[in-house]
């Protein structure tokens, strides 16, 4: 098995319903994310994935995101927008852009700070 990882990044406010404490309120967070694809076989070439693909498939994923107050956005307007959460939205649509054949998504991790992470994987 081959794994293409591509970093990505967004900035955005958010705030946590339900939560006691700091995260309560609003606050913001320049997002690291971190965008794993899997393959079982190389291309003819020797490629499992161009990794401009995956770049440009994570961009379009992360503008819908970014400068934005993730609570008032579609998906997470009925769950809080965790790292989690992120983790897993941005797996979901990554998922539905990696449309090469013998390659899929393998897994998201969604850095809100230097030592704090999120992954989400199938």
């Amino acid at each position: 098995m081959f794994e293409v990882k591509v970093l990505g990044g967004f900035e955005s406010a958010h705030y946590l319903r339900g939560y006691r404490g700091k995260c309560e309120n609003m606050h913001g967070h320049n997002y690291k994310i971190e965008a794993v694809v899997a393959a079982k076989k190389l291309n003819s070439i020797g490629l499992a994935v161009d990794f401009g693909d995956i770049k440009t498939a994570l961009k379009e994923i992360t503008e819908a995101l970014d400068h934005k107050v993730l609570d008032e956005l579609a998906p997470f307007k009925k769950i809080n927008p965790s790292a989690e959460n992120i983790a897993k939205h941005i797996y979901s649509e990554l998922k539905k852009k990696v449309k090469l054949k013998g390659v899929r998504a393998a897994r998201v991790s969604v850095w809100e700070t230097e030592r704090s992470c999120a992954t989400y994987f199938e």
